[in-house]
């Protein structure tokens, strides 16, 4: 198995970047690429630590990553597991990259910078939903901007609804957590009550 072990070797192998793909890549957000940000429901945050790499979704109603300032993106870290994995990388690295989705459409929008989180009370408040505000908002400064062309939603099917999946298809998450336990986690039980439980910790 050949393994390359050197950028040399790794830039050897392809073709020279096409100049649109460099061309594209700026600093902060313009208008148009707001316009993206504002019609996301869902985007990916990549963060790195001293435990290691993550990659966390989040999702909300579209727009619920703010546009403060060209160079400034706003997004309430909504209730979860209470890991922090991606909290924790924040606090250390502060390096993230962000990749918003627009259902429907194939272009999405990437997003590199630098990250802090904020307990302003008068900022969370304004992320408020049924009266929950966030209990933090990590706030993205902007390093590096660009569009992804949408070669891989393409290749993927990704929105394509006859190619959707049955969840049936697929091991639950308590079948999952049951059989990694050798038995000892009541999956089942897990699996009953996660829709109540999803629809009362949501916010």
């Amino acid at each position: 198995m050949g393994i390359v072990r050197t950028v040399e070797e790794l830039a050897a192998l392809y073709d020279a970047p096409m100049e649109s793909s460099l061309a594209k890549e700026i600093d902060h957000l313009t208008d148009l690429h707001r316009a993206y940000v504002e019609a996301s429901p869902f985007v990916l945050v990549a963060t790195s630590g001293p435990d290691g790499l993550d990659c966390s979704p989040r999702g909300d109603d579209p727009g619920f990553v703010r546009v403060a300032d060209p160079r400034t993106l706003l997004l309430p870290d909504r209730r979860g597991n209470n890991r922090l994995d991606t909290l924790r990388n924040i606090v250390v690295d502060g390096r993230v990259g962000l990749l918003f989705l627009v259902p429907g459409v194939g272009v999405t929008l990437r997003v590199n910078g630098t990250a802090s989180l904020s307990t302003d009370p008068e900022l969370r408040e304004s992320f408020a939903v049924r009266g929950t505000p966030p209990t933090t908002v990590v706030v993205v400064r902007t390093t590096a901007v660009y569009t992804q062309c949408p070669k891989a939603l393409v290749r993927s099917h990704l929105w394509d609804a006859d190619r959707h999946r049955d969840p049936a298809d697929l091991p639950t998450v308590g079948a999952i957590m049951q059989a990694i336990t050798e038995g000892t986690f009541d999956g089942a039980a897990y699996d009953r009550a996660y829709p109540e439980r999803l629809a009362r910790t949501l916010y």
